[in-house]
C-alpha cells in the first residue's frame, strides 16, 4: 500500500468526517519528489483526525513556492532549499515561513534495463550530455566503443527542485541545461519514458527509482576525487559517499498557518513520525538527534532559512544538517 504513494494519480488525499465532510483544511503543494512523505504523513494524520482535510499535490518545488509565496498554501515541500528570489517575494506578500528539513534523497541516473554496455558515468560525462549548448547526440560521443544509437534524455521539469539540484550538482549553475529532453513534473513520466526505449537515459529521486527496479537500471556515478562509481542506496546516501548527487529534502511552513491548531497538530505529526514514514516512501531518514532539532525549530517558530538563499546547497550531509540545525 506504501508503494501506491508513489504512483498518484489525483494527486489528492482528502480526509473528512461523515457526510458534513471535514471541518478543517490544510493545503500542501510543492515537490513531486517529497510529496510521498507529505501524503503517507496526510494519509497517517487523517486516520486519527478525521476532521482535519490535508489536500497534497504537486506543481514542482518551483511552482509550489509562487503558489507558497502568494499565500495560497499553508506548506511547500522541497527538493531543494528556498532561492532568495522566493524569499524576497515571500517577504513581498507578508510571508514569514520556517524551514524543516525532513529526509535526504540521491538523485538516481537511470537508463533502460536492456542496456548492456553502461557501467557508470562520471559526472564529466553527464555534463557532456546534458550542459546547455551540448552536441552529444549519441552514445558514441559519450565514450569510445559505445554503439553510435541516438540517446532519448527523459528528465524533471524546470520548475522541479529536482532540476535544480541536478544542474547545480553537474554543471555547477543552477538552471544550466540544454533544453531539448523530455520534461517533466511527475517523475513517473520519467519512469516510463525510459523504460519504453533502450537507447534512453533520465534522472529521478531515488524512492522513484526503487519503487521501478524491475522497469529501469541504475547507473553508478564516478565523481571527482573517487576512485570508483558509486550507485545510491541507502547507504551511500546516508553516509554521503553517494556524491554530489546526495540531498536534503525539505518541507516549509507558512508561520501564520503554524499558528492554526489542525496545522501545528499535523506537523508536529510529520515530524514525529517521520522516521517511519520517509523509509516507507523510499527516501532516508535522518537521525533520531537531527528531528529532535527540528522539531524544536518548529516549536521555537523560527523562521527563515539556514539553507537557502543562494544555489541549491550541493554536498550537504546529514553532519550538516545537524550541526545547522544545532547552531540555530
Amino acid at each position: 500500500m506504501k508503494i501506491l504513494r508513489l504512483l498518484p494519480l489525483a494527486a489528492i488525499l482528502a480526509f473528512g468526517c461523515g457526510e458534513s465532510g471535514p471541518t478543517t483544511s490544510i493545503r500542501i503543494d510543492g515537490s513531486s519528489t517529497v510529496y510521498p512523505i507529505s501524503a503517507a504523513a496526510a494519509e497517517d494524520f487523517g486516520l486519527v483526525n478525521p476532521g482535519v482535510s490535508v489536500a497534497v499535490s504537486y506543481s514542482g518545488t518551483g511552482g509550489g513556492f509562487k503558489k507558497f509565496e502568494n499565500g495560497e498554501t499553508d506548506i511547500n515541500n522541497a527538493s531543494r532549499p528556498i532561492k532568495q528570489i522566493e524569499i524576497d517575494r515571500a517577504a513581498e506578500h507578508g510571508i514569514e515561513f520556517i524551514e524543516l528539513p525532513v529526509a535526504f534523497d540521491g538523485l538516481s541516473v537511470i537508463v533502460n534495463p536492456k542496456n548492456d554496455f553502461i557501467d557508470y558515468l562520471t559526472t564529466e560525462e553527464l555534463k557532456a550530455i546534458w550542459e546547455p549548448g551540448s552536441t552529444v547526440g549519441s552514445w558514441s560521443q559519450v565514450r569510445s566503443g559505445w554503439p553510435d544509437e541516438g540517446i532519448e534524455l527523459y528528465g524533471a521539469g524546470t520548475d522541479s527542485g529536482t532540476f535544480d539540484y541536478f544542474t547545480e550538482a553537474i554543471m555547477g549553475e543552477s538552471g544550466a541545461c540544454r533544453p531539448d529532453y523530455t520534461a517533466s513534473e511527475d517523475d513517473n513520466l520519467t519512469i516510463t519514458g525510459v523504460a519504453g526505449d533502450t537507447n534512453a537515459l533520465g534522472f529521478l529521486g531515488f524512492a522513484y527509482y526503487v519503487t521501478s527496479k524491475d522497469l529501469v537500471k541504475v547507473v553508478p556515478i564516478e565523481g571527482e576525487g573517487r576512485d570508483e562509481p558509486v550507485a545510491p542506496s541507502s547507504e551511500t546516501i546516508m553516509t554521503g559517499t553517494y556524491f554530489p548527487l546526495s540531498r536534503p529534502l525539505f518541507i516549509y511552513v507558512d508561520a501564520d498557518a503554524a499558528e492554526r491548531p489542525e496545522v501545528d497538530s499535523f506537523v508536529r505529526f510529520y515530524i514525529e513520525n517521520a522516521p517511519v514514514l520517509v523509509p516507507e516512501s523510499g527516501y532516508i531518514q535522518l537521525p533520531a538527534s537531527a528531528y529532535d532539532l527540528v522539531l524544536k525549530r518548529f516549536e521555537n517558530r523560527v523562521t527563515g532559512s539556514v539553507f537557502g538563499g543562494g544555489g541549491a546547497t550541493v554536498g550537504v550531509s546529514i553532519e550538516d544538517i545537524l550541526a545547522r540545525e544545532a547552531a540555530e
